[in-house]
Formats: structure tokens, C-alpha cells, sequence
């Protein structure tokens, strides 16, 4: 399917204050960028470099007052995810060396504290894909999507606390439980067609079977429709915005709609 979203945003800063930031989503298999517009008001010098990750990052400088920063695209996107019940774990000593980083605890995600909740949870379910829905389904049905609840500093074992969070929060949640049964699990960011309401959206992917699968514990149901901006281990990696001085973002609105197949670069607006 074709998607146009945007991203529009003002911030303001008291001094010159140094950023990074994540909003340009890379082409792949699963995503193709078929145009974009890219604008800073005012424009200021602006390079890119590819993280760690892979993750597109845009590095500059915010001077003193207010920045309007403008994002517009064009991708094609997948209209369905792919679903594989039957996909079998993979043996830790058979896993792809760059999905290994992904077994680790991190920041939001203290997986060796988890291991008896994913235990718990999953039960007698087959080892691979069938583990991970299972506990997609259980943070699903179990958490309450709640706002003001979590902040900066909520993992994944304050969230089963509170047993309330949002997407982030959720996803958390769900990898560390995979990555305490050895499945490999990042959060992804992005955004999500026909979300309500509409905003920054994080789901999370496990590798199984060979390959790495879509999970959204918001959604009752597979969705496609996603546009993904960052990967990450948790939280921490994939900030839109990682600003290295005082930041304050006073206005934010983002839109993602279909377009009809093959519609062409004029429907950007200028």
C-alpha cells in the first residue's frame, strides 16, 4: 500500500543547542521511500550518518528562539504483516551474530529479571513465534493503554506494576519477556496507518524462523500499514529527537494517509 505521511513540529531553545535527530525512515524490504521533503525553518547546515543500528540519523544544530522542523513522504508499505504461527525459536548458538545484541538486558528491558513472568505466561506454548504471540496477546489483555502512568525512567518491570502504560511501555514489556525465553526482540518506531489517536507509534519485532516478525500488543489484531523510522534495543536508541541541551517541543502533529497505487510525487505539498 501507499502511504503519505508528515511529520511537523516547532521547538524552541533558550541557546544553540546540538541534535539528533530520527525522521527519515530507510528503504528496504519491507518499506520503499518514493519521495520526501526534509525542511528546517530556519535552515541550518545539517549532516547524516548511519547508526549502529541502521537507523537514519540527521545530526545539526537548533539556534536560539524557535525551529519549525518539516517531514513529508511517499512510501510504499505492506498492507498485511507477516503471521507464522509454526515458526520454530532459533538455537542461541545458530542465531545471526547481529541479532545476538538483542538477547541482552537493557535499560527499559531487565530480561534477567524476568524470566519467571515469561515462564508464567507462556506456559506448556511452543518454543518460537507461538511464545511470542502469546505473550503479545497476554500484555494485550492484562495492561490497561493508559496515559500519564509512565515517564523517562519506566521499564518494563514498573509497567508490569502498574499494569498500565502506553506503546512503549508495552513493548518494553513484551521484550523483555521474549529475550528472558532467548528470543531475540528490538523495539521498532514509526508510524502506523489509521492509529487513533494519531501519533509517534512503537511496536516490537522477534527474530524466529530465520527472520525477524512485526508484534503490536496495542492492536487486537495483525496490522500493516506501518512506516518504520528506528530500530533499537529499547527506548534509549530510538529517540526522535536527542537534543544535548534544553529542548522544549511546543507543537507536534503528524498525519498518515493512503494513497491510491502509484500515486506520484505531486501529491507532496509545498
Amino acid at each position: 500500500m501507499r502511504l503519505h505521511a508528515t511529520c511537523k513540529m516547532r521547538v524552541r531553545v533558550s541557546s544553540d543547542c546540538p541534535v539528533v535527530a530520527m525522521l527519515r525512515p530507510r528503504s528496504g524490504d519491507a518499506q520503499w521511500m518514493v519521495s520526501e521533503r526534509y525542511e528546517l525553518h530556519p535552515w541550518v547546515t545539517t549532516t547524516e550518518y548511519v547508526d549502529v543500528f541502521g537507523n537514519l540519523c540527521q545530526r545539526l544544530t537548533v539556534p536560539k528562539g524557535d525551529m519549525r522542523i518539516e517531514v513529508e513522504m511517499i512510501m510504499e508499505a505492506e498492507a498485511a504483516i507477516a503471521v507464522a504461527p509454526d515458526a520454530e525459536a532459533v538455537a542461541v548458538r545458530d542465531l545471526p551474530s547481529d541479532t545476538l545484541q538483542y538477547l541482552l538486558q537493557s535499560r527499559y528491558c531487565p530480561s534477567d529479571k524476568m524470566e519467571d513472568r515469561a515462564l508464567q505466561i507462556t506456559g506448556d506454548t511452543k518454543s518460537g513465534y507461538a511464545q511470542v504471540e502469546a505473550i503479545r496477546r497476554w500484555i494485550h489483555e492484562h495492561l490497561e493503554y493508559r496515559y500519564g502512568v509512565s515517564d523517562g525512567s519506566t521499564d518494563a518491570l514498573d509497567t508490569l506494576a502498574d499494569g498500565a502504560g502506553v506503546c512503549r511501555d508495552f513493548s518494553h514489556v513484551a521484550i523483555g519477556l521474549c529475550r528472558a525465553l532467548r528470543i531475540p526482540a528490538r523495539l521498532v518506531v514509526g508510524y502506523l496507518h489509521q492509529l487513533e489517536p494519531m501519533d509517534m507509534h512503537a511496536w516490537f519485532e522477534a527474530f524466529v524462523g530465520g527472520r525477524w516478525y512485526t508484534f503490536d500488543a496495542t492492536q487486537a489484531e495483525p496490522r500493516g500499514g506501518r512506516i518504520v523510522l528506528a530500530y533499537g534495543r529499547d527506548a534509549a536508541d530510538v529517540a526522535f529527537l536527542s537534543n544535548y541541551g534544553p529542548l522544549e517541543v511546543t507543537e507536534m502533529a503528524i498525519t498518515v494517509d493512503e494513497l491510491a497505487a502509484g500515486a506520484s510525487t505531486m501529491a507532496l505539498s509545498t
